[in-house]
């Protein structure tokens, strides 16, 4: 869980208040070494998930210790050897991480400029740091960080008081350095969990149930190619070889040899709506406040219905596992290798000790994926083959059809107003399945084969992170805008038939995509201009300016009619208390929808990349284009089907919109993260663009002519 999450559901302490992750792991060796070769190292545990992460670390290491970014090496995660950062999620890195290590770096330099004036009479406040050496007034210089590295002086916890640099001295930390990462991937280097290569390993590819539930009955013998073997543990059903090719044919023919006992366990996809409607749940209030308002002379009611979708990670799920005695080391993408480590503790029944985890980076997905189960998968093969390295790789159909997927949601808005637009009250409702099934988070474990296993456990029905940490399905569910009224109401389904998970954004997609479009209806009932409607519903200045900035930089004013084409705006702040982002999309109305150009506007805090940060939003904006315009998980009564590109379409290079994003600099506000802040605004701006283009409210995801179609035959 994101610290946040922590602290909202266990609670403060009494401990002084250090900044971020370091008030959980406080002490300033678990962060920063020193090596007398000239280097410094930082251990983080969060993780690189292609989001350039690791590189804003290194600057902000680099600017508190004054020594040059080459200087910086950046330890990959793992168990026990980084800070327990929980998960690198919720776009709280730099927040949780980053703080950290700065208030860690400024803490390190002070004492070590302290330990220099103590030995030469200089006072610390005369000493200078020039990259890495201790420098006296008259030139003399007094030693350095390497000079003194075996002296052990990070060994003891981080102390409160603020010692890291004001805004205005920074000089590495707020300049677009180049991704430490990027050269090893641009050269084809090894640098993934997929490129491990361990002397003696072997491959394994899992053959998956007949259908959800499904449990193996019967296997009839038969040769299998290139001498691969079998692994079973209950329907945990897996074929080995010590080539890759062999153990993908030999999984083919276990599978065709495979029986299961298997039951129709899905809602019919056209019937996802209504059962929705029917299912169990957990009702709650997210927010209310009443007030005494005039008789409304307007009133919209409008359902926003999504599917379940899913991450169409590039790269599928990889895991290497090696079991030793009684010790399990892995090699995993998870993003949270503690929460990790809390789940494989239950479903292998064996001591957290015994079990070293390592992050290796792989394809990026921005929410729960695959990259926890694979682990498990590599877990049990290893353990039935002491000694021998299990390299176990996810195929595209698994990755699609078997890994956690986004819930299906229905977001019910009614607003009232009096004529001339102005709110009065609000009232929406979210119905979704839970948000998070991550690792470490519940009694039970939720990894995949943990319910597939001969002793295995039931899969434990998704949650719901409280408001305070960022919330699931209700996230962004409360409008920014100024309404006496309120009333915002979250039920969670508590029956599962797709297990599901986070997500990028999780329910802000929906909420923000539902309440900015019935804003612009609201603009247009009153005849009123749904830049001006939003700016005079707005009394959060941030949230003005961002809007103000993009619908300026489409030149929203001076737009003109013309057939086939509209443009919608649309504006959010992430989670409430993210970062605020707002978004104009220009799109084409043919025989399908293209978004031609997108401009985004966003206040992040205290930037540390602008370039790493103009990428995150950047690459928010054209995920959202895909999501909304053609990505829904398709299933039958037991299965998904949507498991190949076919069946489950991305956006091409061909149809990625013209994307223009600016940054509004607030360099001595606290940082914001951004990778996830301009996805609903996105969503929201294009389909108020489709309804400015075609005159119809899309209410229905993805945004594909049939859904249109029939929103028009709704109207």
């Amino acid at each position: 869980m994101n610290l946040a999450f922590r602290n909202a559901v266990q609670g403060g302490d009494d401990k002084p208040k250090l900044p971020g992750s370091l008030h959980v792991n406080r002490r300033l060796d678990q962060w920063l070494s020193i090596q007398p070769g000239g280097t410094v190292t930082i251990t983080p545990g969060k993780v690189e998930l292609g989001q350039g992460i690791i590189t804003a670390l290194a600057q902000i290491a680099a600017e508190e210790l004054d020594v040059a970014l080459p200087r910086l090496v950046v330890r990959p995660a793992s168990t026990p050897g980084s800070p327990d950062e929980a998960v690198t999620s919720g776009s709280l890195s730099v927040q949780e991480s980053g703080m950290a290590i700065r208030h860690a770096c400024a803490e390190a330099r002070a004492i070590f400029v302290g330990v220099a004036a103590q030995k030469t009479g200089v006072p610390r406040e005369d000493i200078a740091v020039q990259d890495g050496d201790f420098v006296a007034p008259d030139g003399r210089v007094l030693g350095s960080y390497w000079s003194m590295a075996d002296a052990a002086l990070l060994a003891v916890e981080a102390t409160p008081g603020d010692r890291a640099k004001p805004a205005s001295a920074r000089r590495i930390a707020g300049t677009s350095a180049p991704r430490l990462d990027l050269p090893a991937k641009i050269f084809g280097q090894p640098r993934f969990v997929h490129d491990m290569r361990l002397p003696g390993m072997m491959h394994a590819r899992m053959v998956r149930p007949a259908a959800r539930g499904a449990t193996l009955a019967a296997l009839r013998d038969g040769p299998l190619p290139g001498g691969a073997t079998i692994f079973r543990d209950g329907s945990v059903l897996a074929a080995l070889a010590t080539q890759e090719h062999h153990a993908e044919a030999a999984a083919a023919r276990l599978a065709a040899r495979a029986s299961w006992d298997a039951a129709d366990t899905l809602p019919e996809e056209h019937a996802i709506e209504a059962w929705m409607d029917s299912a169990p749940r957990e009702d709650s209030i997210v927010l209310e406040r009443s007030a005494e308002t005039p008789a409304p002379a307007r009133r919209i009611a409008r359902r926003f219905f999504r599917p379940f979708i899913t991450h169409g990670s590039i790269g599928t799920s990889c895991a290497v596992a090696t079991w030793t005695g009684d010790t399990v080391e892995i090699w995993c993408h998870s993003q949270g290798i503690y929460n990790l480590r809390a789940d494989l503790t239950k479903a292998l029944r064996m001591p957290a000790d015994n079990i070293i985890l390592h992050h290796v980076e792989g394809a990026g997905c921005y929410g729960h994926n695959g990259a926890d189960d694979v682990a498990l998968d590599a877990a049990l093969i290893a353990r039935a083959h002491p000694g021998t390295p299990i390299r176990v790789l996810w195929s595209r159909a698994e990755e699609l059809a078997w890994g956690p997927a986004s819930p299906a949601m229905i977001v019910d808005v009614a607003a009232e107003a009096e004529a001339d637009g102005t709110l009065l009250r609000w009232s929406q409702q979210v119905l979704s399945n839970g948000h998070s099934g991550r690792p470490g988070r519940g009694a039970l474990p939720t990894l995949l084969a943990a319910s597939m296993m001969a002793d295995g456990f039931p899969v434990p029905p998704a949650i719901n992170p409280p408001l305070a940490g960022g919330g699931g399905a209700q996230r962004n569910a409360v409008p920014p805008y100024r309404v006496p009224a309120l009333k915002v109401d979250m039920a969670r389904i508590t029956a599962m038939p797709l297990r599901t998970s986070a997500l990028r954004g999780l329910g802000a997609l929906v909420n923000v995509w539902a309440i900015e479009s019935v804003m612009d209806e609201l603009a247009a009932q009153a005849a009123e201009d749904p830049l001006a409607h939003r700016l005079r519903h707005l009394d959060d200045a941030r949230s003005r300016d961002v809007l103000s900035r993009a619908a300026r930089m489409a030149d929203w004013p001076n737009r003109q009619k013309r057939d086939g084409i509209g443009m919608g705006l649309a504006v959010s702040r992430y989670k409430g208390s993210g970062a605020w982002c707002a978004a104009v999309a220009e799109i084409e109305a043919g025989e399908r929808i293209r978004c031609k150009r997108l401009w985004l506007a966003a206040d992040v805090g205290e930037v540390v990349n602008p370039d790493g940060s103009l990428n995150q939003i950047e690459g928010g904006a054209i995920q959202a284009t895909s999501l909304c315009l053609l990505e829904a998980v398709r299933h039958d009564a037991r299965n998904v089907t949507s498991d190949s590109w076919e069946t489950y379409p991305i956006l091409r290079f061909t149809d990625v919109p013209r994307v223009q994003a600016e940054l509004i600099a607030r360099p001595e506000a606290p940082p914001l993260g951004a990778g996830e802040c301009s996805l609903g605004p996105v969503i929201a701006a294009i389909a108020n663009a489709i309804a400015d283009a075609l005159g119809v409210r899309v209410t229905r995801w993805p945004f594909t002519p049939e859904n249109i179609a029939r929103a028009m035959d709704d109207a």
